[in-house]
Parts: structure tokens; C-alpha cells; sequence
């Protein structure tokens, strides 16, 4: 088996809280997608490197006023986290809670690329949970600090009457700012094992990764700190997630780590044994290359170009709603070739506009830009390009209510609307827009706008971009269209182009782009 090298961070974008499993030669990882739909994203892989999504677990969770964005607040930063992913005797199984419902959900489906998934819902609020199958038991462990197991019934459908549920263990408090969460459980060799997450106020004061073992299930358990290591970066320790054997009995760990205004990036972090405790990296360190007996394969990309030519409203997987969509108001077939956004619902500012439509975005450096035809707006509607989260910037037309037309970029004034950085009057139906994301030279992202699609004018003021927790993800790139003050009105966008590149920060121009998935 020829060698490949694993260079660090696999995916220089926001897949936070990576899950992994292998069945044969194939490994699916899950993470968290939150306030994004369709969520709970599958992602695929022979090398741990080369990752597609393939299917998304579920295309909303829940139909109420919070999730469908029209109750004022959303669930930014809530839905579902955590995602456990297990394989076991034919059914791939996810579960999750999802924080605003407080409701603990499990998926299951024999054919996990191809679906369907059944779907059960458990009434509570089981944090950072993960499935462990053993001896024809299946348990949930979860917690925050205070780790507690819980039986589940063999059919994994609810919790098992008179089955186990216990306090099983409480992790550090002295010193600690975040005590131990994130479980990922596995048995191995007559242990059972317990991977955490925890963030000590002391020492090097960063997040790092713990395990727990035991010969019994109910305890007691040993512990050691298995990774301190910041790969040099602003001290954002790598931790949380679980290991994964390959077929040639190669060990490792698929972790995170936060890497601001992008969003938290999966790294991949050799692992070896001794005397049955796993050793995570080399010499302590996680390190940026290292050679792995695995298949090399087609570099793949979570971001994709899309030119809307579709014969059925079925997007390409690459692209997530922002909170449920309208399905009533878009559609990829109404004028071939282009996507259409109807305003629905009466919004001040994007982040309470329904039917914004994203994918992530990418480190070091990358760009996306659109093509947009106003034609169809009304007084007082608003769509473009955003660089979404809460500090998000946005450029593209707004129609004021005598009809008139401007180019503008905008920003969230802090009182859930926009401000206006600038604003200039545009005559023309069509405008290309641009938006150029830096991640490595100061999280910066600028806005531009063109008649032609070649001759470019930035407008506004970069956006000094900021990950914060009320959203809890990394910035990611959308369209968007929506009304202020009547609905009824509709954009259409012609594509959406999307490049990269390791060499490129925003700004500069002479470099050479990657374009990625261009359809």
C-alpha cells in the first residue's frame, strides 16, 4: 500500500465537532450544522483528507416560528450540536440534542449515502452525547462535568426501562473553565474509553484533549491528558473528537480546532498505543505533514460553483438555507439557468431574512461572486452577496421606496438592522458582486461591485470579521433576498463562482485562482 502525506488542517473551514466512523475501505464524518439546513451534513472520504458531503441527515428539524426565522431571534447558535455517528450491524445511527427544543433526536438508515433515515424523539436535553454498542446493549453517554451513562433500548428508539442511568463519573473542577464534554466512547481491547474536551484556567490555559478508561463499564476510571498542543496558533488548543482505525491498522484522531473568523477546522493527529493508552501525536505536538498508508484520491472541496442549471428545485449538496426555507419563495427551474429568490416575510437585515442561501467558506484566502438581476424588486427590497455572521457585511441593491436603485454595503449596526458604510446610485437591472475573504492576514473581507464582471470598484470598508458565539460558526458566504416593505418581489442570480487559493489574501490580484467544482 503506497503512502500519502496528511498535511494539517485537512479542511481549512468550519466543520466543527467532526464524528467519524469506517465501514470497509470508506470513512463518514458528521458535524454540527446548527441553525443551517438541511443539517447534520455526511461527509466521505478514503484517506481522511479528501472529504464530500453526500447527504445531509435531515432537511429541517423541527416547523416552528424559531427554526422557519420568523419569531425575531432564530436559533442562531442552538439547533443541533455534537453529532454522534455509529455503525452497527447494518444501521448507521446519528443522534444529537438540539438545544432550543431541548429534545434528544436519533437517525437511523441501513444505506447512509442514499438514505432514508427513520427518525425517533426523546423528550430532554442530553449534551454532547455519544453512542456505544456493547454486547448487544446500547448506551448514551453525555454531560457536561457531571458524565452520566444511560441505557437505550436495543432497537435505539428510546431509553430502556429499568436499563442503566447513572452518574458515572465527575471530571476536574479546580481550576477548570470548561470542564469535560464533547464524549466520543469506544471499547477496545476489554476498555471502555472516554475522549473529552476540557479548558483548565491554568498551565498553558487552552483547550486540550483528555481520556478516561475502564475495565467496567460503570467505572472506576483512570485518566491522562493525551493533547496540549496549539500547533502555534493564538493558543486554540486541538481537541475534541473521537479515533478511527484504517484498514491497515493505522490509528488516528479527527479533532478541531478554533481558527477564528473561518471557524473551528478539522485536524488530523496520528495516534499509537501503549500499554493500551492511545499516545496522541508526535512528541506531544500535532504535526503539520506526516505520511499515512491510505489511498490517495481527487482533491475534493466543501465549496462549490453553481451555475443554476437544474431541470428540478434540487440543489447541489454543497449549499445550506440559513434556518428552514420557504420553499414556496425560490426555485432553480422558473427561469432556466438563474436561481430565484421571492421576498416572503417583512425583515430589517439579513440575519431575519428567510431563503438565505450558503455554503462555507475557506482558508487561507478565497472568493465568491454572483451575478444578480434586480429586475424584479420592489420598493424598499434588499438582496445580494453577505458574508454572513452576526458581525456580517453584505453588498448588493436596495430598491428605495420611489423605485430608485443603489449599490450598497452594509453591516449589522448592532440593533438587529443594517448600516449603510456606502451607498451609490445604480442605474443598471444587473450588477456583479464580489466579496474577497482573507483568513490569514487579519480575518478581513471586502466587498466589490461591476458593471461587466471584469472591472471591479470595492465599495464600503473591509469587514474586520469576528466569530461569535451567539452564532457559533464560522463565516460563511450567501445569497440573499428580502423585503422591508411589501413582499411579492424577486431576484435572480445567474451563478455563483466561487475560487480559492493558498497563496491569495484579499487585496491582490496577480495571483493564480483555483476554481473549485465548477459545474
Amino acid at each position: 500500500m503506497s503512502a500519502i502525506t496528511i498535511m494539517n488542517p485537512i479542511l481549512w473551514a468550519d466543520v466543527p465537532d467532526p464524528s467519524v466512523i469506517r465501514t470497509g475501505e470508506v470513512f463518514y464524518m458528521v458535524s454540527t450544522s446548527m441553525h443551517s439546513m438541511p443539517g447534520c451534513p455526511i461527509m466521505k472520504s478514503v484517506n481522511l483528507v479528501d472529504w464530500e458531503v453526500v447527504r445531509y441527515v435531515f432537511d429541517t428539524i423541527e416547523d416552528n416560528d424559531s427554526h422557519n426565522l420568523i419569531d425575531g431571534r432564530g436559533i442562531y447558535g442552538q439547533g443541533s450540536w455534537a453529532t454522534s455517528l455509529r455503525y452497527h450491524e447494518g444501521l448507521f445511527y446519528v443522534c444529537f440534542s438540539c438545544n432550543d427544543t431541548k429534545r434528544f433526536y436519533v437517525y437511523r438508515t441501513t444505506d447512509i449515502e442514499k438514505g432514508p433515515w427513520e427518525r425517533s424523539v426523546i423528550e430532554g436535553l442530553y449534551h454532547d452525547p455519544s453512542l456505544l454498542f456493547d454486547d448487544g446493549r446500547v448506551y448514551v453517554f453525555y454531560g457536561n462535568g457531571e458524565i452520566r451513562v444511560r441505557e437505550l433500548t436495543s432497537d435505539v428508539i428510546t431509553f430502556k426501562d429499568g436499563g442503566i442511568d447513572r452518574l458515572l463519573l465527575e471530571t476536574a473542577k479546580d481550576g477548570i473553565g470548561l470542564r469535560c464534554e464533547g464524549c466520543h466512547a469506544y471499547k477496545r481491547n476489554g476498555y471502555y474509553y472516554l475522549f473529552f474536551i476540557e479548558w483548565p484556567k491554568t498551565g498553558n490555559g487552552r483547550r486540550r484533549q483528555l481520556v478516561y478508561r475502564s475495565r467496567e463499564l460503570l467505572g472506576p476510571y483512570e485518566h491522562k491528558v493525551v493533547l496540549d498542543d496549539d500547533m502555534g496558533f493564538g493558543n486554540n488548543g486541538v481537541a475534541q473528537g473521537g479515533i478511527i482505525e484504517t484498514p491497515f491498522g493505522e490509528w488516528f484522531a479527527v479533532l478541531f480546532q478554533d481558527h477564528g473568523a473561518v471557524g473551528r477546522i478539522p485536524i488530523v493527529v496520528p495516534v499509537y498505543w501503549d500499554n493500551d493508552w492511545p499516545v496522541f501525536g508526535i512528541g506531544g505536538s500535532v504535526p503539520q505533514s506526516f505520511e499515512a498508508k491510505l489511498p490517495a484520491s481527487p482533491a475534493r472541496s466543501l465549496v462549490a460553483c453553481d451555475e443554476f442549471d437544474y431541470a428540478q428545485n434540487k440543489l447541489i449538496l454543497n449549499w445550506q438555507w440559513n434556518h428552514n426555507p420557504d420553499n414556496r419563495l425560490w426555485s432553480a427551474t422558473a427561469r432556466p439557468g438563474w436561481l430565484r429568490l421571492h421576498t416572503g416575510r417583512l425583515a430589517e437585515s439579513v440575519l431575519q431574512a428567510r431563503n438565505t442561501l450558503t455554503q462555507r467558506t475557506e482558508g487561507p484566502a478565497c472568493e465568491g461572486t454572483t451575478l444578480l438581476d434586480s429586475s424584479g424588486m420592489r420598493p424598499g427590497d434588499r438582496a445580494g452577496l453577505v458574508a454572513l455572521q452576526n458581525g456580517f457585511g453584505s453588498v448588493g441593491i436596495r430598491v428605495d421606496k420611489r423605485g430608485q436603485r443603489s449599490v450598497c454595503m452594509c453591516v449589522n449596526n448592532g440593533d438587529d438592522g443594517e448600516e449603510v458604510l456606502e451607498s451609490i446610485a445604480f442605474d443598471n437591472r444587473t450588477i456583479f458582486l464580489k466579496i474577497v475573504f482573507d483568513f490569514e492576514q487579519g480575518d478581513i473581507a471586502r466587498f466589490y461591485y461591476s458593471n461587466d464582471g471584469v472591472q471591479w470598484t470595492e465599495i464600503g470598508q473591509p469587514l474586520h470579521m469576528k466569530y461569535t458565539l451567539d452564532h457559533f460558526m464560522g463565516y460563511r458566504i450567501g445569497l440573499y433576498h428580502y423585503a422591508t416593505r411589501n413582499e411579492g418581489g424577486f431576484t435572480d442570480f445567474d451563478f455563483f463562482r466561487y475560487r480559492r487559493n493558498a497563496d491569495l489574501h484579499a487585496g491582490e490580484t496577480s495571483v493564480k485562482w483555483e476554481v473549485v467544482n465548477d459545474r
